[in-house]
């Protein structure tokens, strides 16, 4: 049974799993160092945290598409280690790495939470491509009172699996106070509500994450891959030194 089909038949309501830290840790892939490498000017007028391109894995890459160091984030949306990451080091990885034009920050969704972060996905990619990164950043910086949210309505959660499966999401939404907080962050109701509600989508979304997620064996979330090797760091202050000794100085 693939990930999506174990969303849509399983208790919208299961706790979440809300521990500080990664898991299932392996071994550790140091990045051999590299001479540094100059920066990449962005297009005229432009910036290249401007720059945000769809990829085959459908991750969201923020940058130079062409960045000779790209870092891909395996994250979860409801994961601590994954919001920890992103309120210590967002800001520091777009300005002073992303914007040289030579490392790209690809994320790509892991539903290591179900429904949870199924729904948050899907309104996260609502809108423009461009709003992914900011969005998913503000979900992460609020996380907390997001998935209190969620957890006070759990009677109301287990109601949404058994209403008609284009219905389901957008009923699991509006029992955890979603539409709200996207609403105030410029995506509107009506657009939430129809993206939730396309079922064939969603159910797209869900598979090409879960292949992903299984042919690259990830076991954690965050997990990050540099320039295609999986690093052993999931924190901040020990990613930044990896792409430094990759060339990104």
């Amino acid at each position: 049974m693939t990930m999506f089909r174990r969303i849509a038949f399983a208790a919208f309501a299961a706790p979440l799993a809300l521990g500080p830290s990664a898991c299932n840790s392996g071994e550790e892939d140091t990045v051999a160092a590299s001479e540094p490498i100059a920066p990449i000017s962005a297009p005229e007028g432009t910036q290249w945290t401007d720059t945000t391109t769809v990829s085959d894995d459908g991750g969201y890459i923020l940058g130079n598409p062409e960045a000779p160091i790209k870092l891909v984030e395996y994250g979860s949306l409801t994961c601590p280690a994954c919001a920890a990451f992103s309120v210590e080091g967002a800001a520091k990885l777009e300005e002073d790495y992303v914007n040289s034009g030579r490392v790209s920050y690809e994320f790509r969704s892991v539903l290591i939470h179900g429904a949870a972060d199924l729904v948050l996905t899907k309104l996260v990619t609502c809108g423009a491509k461009e709003a992914v990164h900011p969005l998913a950043n503000q979900v992460w910086a609020n996380l907390n009172p997001i998935l209190d949210g969620i957890q006070a309505n759990t009677a109301a959660l287990e109601g949404a699996m058994g209403l008609p499966e284009e219905q389901r999401l957008p009923a699991y939404a509006e029992a955890g106070g979603l539409y709200e907080f996207f609403s105030a962050r410029g995506l509107s109701r009506d657009q939430a509500e129809s993206c939730l509600a396309d079922f064939d989508a969603v159910q797209a979304l869900a598979e090409q994450t879960e292949a992903a997620a299984r042919r690259d064996e990830v076991e954690r979330t965050p997990t990050f891959f540099l320039n295609g090797r999986q690093l052993e760091e999931t924190r901040w202050e020990d990613v930044e030194p990896a792409l430094q000794r990759a060339g990104a100085r």
